[in-house]
C-alpha cells in the first residue's frame, strides 16, 4: 500500500509537469500541427481586438426608424455570415438609430491550405463588408434542394409559446405567414413533400443557402400561413423567427466607417498577464504551504494540474481571450483553492477533537463536499446566464470563468483527494506536518 502511494502521488506529480508542457508548448513532433501550445497563432488562443487590435465596420439601416426586431433579424443575418466564412471571432453589437457595430479581430479570418494565419488585411476587411452588405437570401426547397419559395413570399414569421394544435403540447413554435403567392407555391410544395417516402417528406429553411431549419411535413398544407415546431427553446425560436424575417427586410444596411484599430491594451498585454498570473500562482502555493504545511504542498501539486488543465482547454477550444477573459481566468485561478481551504479546515477541526489523521481527512472531504458544490454551482449558473447575454465581452468572461470553475471543482474533489489519500498511505503519523496542533487546542493536545 506504502508503495503504491508513493507511485500515484509522484506519477501525479508527473502529470502536473506535462501537462503545463504540453498546455504552453504543444505536443511534440508532428503533432505539434494539431496543437502547438496555448500560445501559438495557428492552434492556440484567439486574442480578442482589445489585445490583437483589427477592424470595426458600422452599418446604418437605410430605412427610417427602423424597429427592434428588425434590427435583431439584422443581428441574426450578419451572425450566420460571418460565422459561415469563418469570422467566427467576430463582436456584433445594436446601436441607437438603427446602426450595426462589428469588430473583427486579427487572426479572426479563415486560414487557407497552405497559408499562415496572419491576421485581418485590408482585403479582408473589404471581403467582409461585401459579404455583410448584401441582401439575405431567404429560400424555402424540397428534398431535392429546388427552390420552391423566397422571400419575397413570406409576409413575417413570430415566435410563439403555445399549442400549435390542439393535440399539440405547450411549447415555442414559430408562426409563418406567406402571401397569396406563397400560399399557392407552400401548398405545392407540401402536398409534394407529404406525398414523399420517410426522409424526404421535408421543407428546408435555408439562409444564403445554410439550413436553418428542415420541418417535416405529414399533409398538404394549403393556408396563408404554417407552423414551425422542433423541441425549440425561447431563444432557438426567436432566432429562427429573425432569420425567416430577414430574408424579408425593407430596408437594405449601408456601410459608413471602416477602420483599422491597434491592440487597446498593447501588444505586450497577453504576455504581461500571464506573467502576473505566473506571480499570483507562486504567491498562493506559498501562502498555501505556510498555511497548511504538507496539505499546502498537495494544493500546490493540485493547482499545477488546474493550471495545466485550464490552460490545455483554453487552447484546444481556440477561446477568443479578451481583458474580460483575462479577468476571468485571474478570478478563477483565486478559486481553484478556496475549495481545498475549506477541506483543509475541516480537516483541522478533525485533529483538534482528537481524531486519526485518516479519519480528518475522510471526514474533512465529507463535511466540506457539500459546500464546495453549492458554491461552485451557483457561479457556474451565473456564468451561463452572462453567456446567454450575447454580449461578447461579457461571455469571453463567462467563458473562462465557466471553464475554470469546473476544473477547479474537478481538481478539488478528485485529485486532491486522491493525493491526500496517498500521503496518509504512506504512513505519515505526526499530526504537527498538518496543522498546528498549539493553536487548535491551546497547547493541551496529545501530539
Amino acid at each position: 500500500m506504502k508503495k503504491k502511494s508513493i507511485v500515484t502521488f509522484c506519477l501525479l506529480v508527473v502529470v502536473a509537469v506535462l501537462l503545463n508542457l504540453v498546455a504552453f508548448f504543444g505536443l511534440p513532433g508532428n503533432y505539434s500541427e494539431k496543437f502547438g501550445g496555448m500560445l501559438d497563432s495557428k492552434t492556440g488562443i484567439r486574442q480578442g481586438i482589445d489585445l490583437a487590435g483589427g477592424s470595426v465596420i458600422t452599418f446604418q439601416a437605410s430605412a427610417e426608424n427602423p424597429t427592434q426586431e428588425q434590427m435583431e433579424a439584422v443581428k441574426a443575418v450578419y451572425e450566420t455570415r460571418l460565422n459561415g466564412a469563418g469570422y467566427t471571432e467576430s463582436r456584433i453589437s445594436i446601436n441607437e438609430g438603427g446602426k450595426v457595430t462589428i469588430e473583427i479581430p486579427n487572426g479572426g479570418t479563415p486560414v487557407k491550405e497552405g497559408e499562415e494565419a496572419t491576421g485581418t488585411t485590408a482585403a479582408d476587411t473589404d471581403e467582409a463588408v461585401a459579404l455583410l452588405s448584401e441582401i439575405a437570401k431567404l429560400t424555402f426547397r424540397d428534398a431535392d434542394d429546388n427552390v420552391v419559395l423566397n422571400g419575397d413570399d413570406v409576409k413575417s414569421a413570430k415566435s410563439i409559446y403555445g399549442q400549435p394544435s390542439e393535440s399539440a403540447p405547450q411549447q415555442y413554435y414559430v408562426t409563418v405567414e406567406f402571401t397569396t403567392d406563397g400560399s399557392k407555391k407552400f401548398a405545392e410544395a407540401t402536398g409534394k413533400a407529404a406525398s414523399e417516402s420517410q426522409g424526404r417528406n421535408i421543407i428546408k429553411i435555408c439562409m444564403d443557402d445554410a439550413v436553418v431549419s428542415a420541418p417535416t411535413v405529414q399533409t398538404k398544407i394549403d393556408s396563408t400561413s404554417c407552423v414551425i415546431t422542433g423541441s425549440f427553446t425561447a431563444e432557438e425560436s426567436a432566432k429562427l423567427a429573425n432569420q425567416i424575417n430577414s430574408g424579408n427586410l425593407p430596408f437594405e444596411m449601408k456601410k459608413i466607417t471602416q477602420e483599422t484599430v491597434g491592440a487597446e491594451l498593447g501588444q505586450d498585454a497577453l504576455p504581461k498577464s500571464l506573467l502576473a498570473a505566473g506571480i499570483g500562482i507562486i504567491l498562493i502555493m506559498l501562502f498555501m504551504i505556510w498555511r497548511y504545511r504538507l496539505p499546502g504542498v498537495v494544493a500546490c501539486v493540485s493547482l499545477l494540474i488546474y493550471v495545466g488543465l485550464i490552460c490545455l482547454a483554453i487552447g484546444l477550444f481556440r477561446v477568443n481571450l479578451s481583458l474580460s477573459g483575462i479577468a476571468g481566468i485571474v478570478l478563477s485561478i483565486g478559486m481553484a483553492v478556496d475549495a481545498d481551504c475549506i477541506i483543509f479546515e475541516r480537516m483541522k477541526e478533525e485533529l483538534s477533537v482528537g481524531k486519526s489523521i485518516r479519519a480528518s481527512v475522510e471526514s474533512g472531504f465529507a463535511k466540506a463536499l457539500s459546500a464546495i458544490v453549492d458554491s461552485n454551482i451557483t457561479t457556474i449558473i451565473t456564468c451561463v446566464v452572462l453567456y446567454m447575454s450575447g454580449i461578447g465581452t461579457v461571455t469571453g468572461f463567462a467563458t473562462t470563468l465557466g471553464i475554470g470553475v469546473v476544473l477547479s471543482m474537478f481538481t478539488a474533489i478528485v485529485i486532491t483527494k486522491i493525493l491526500m489519500r496517498s500521503v496518509v498511505n504512506m504512513g505519515v503519523s505526526n499530526k504537527k506536518l498538518f496543522a498546528n496542533m498549539k493553536k487548535l487546542t491551546g497547547g493541551a493536545a496529545n501530539e
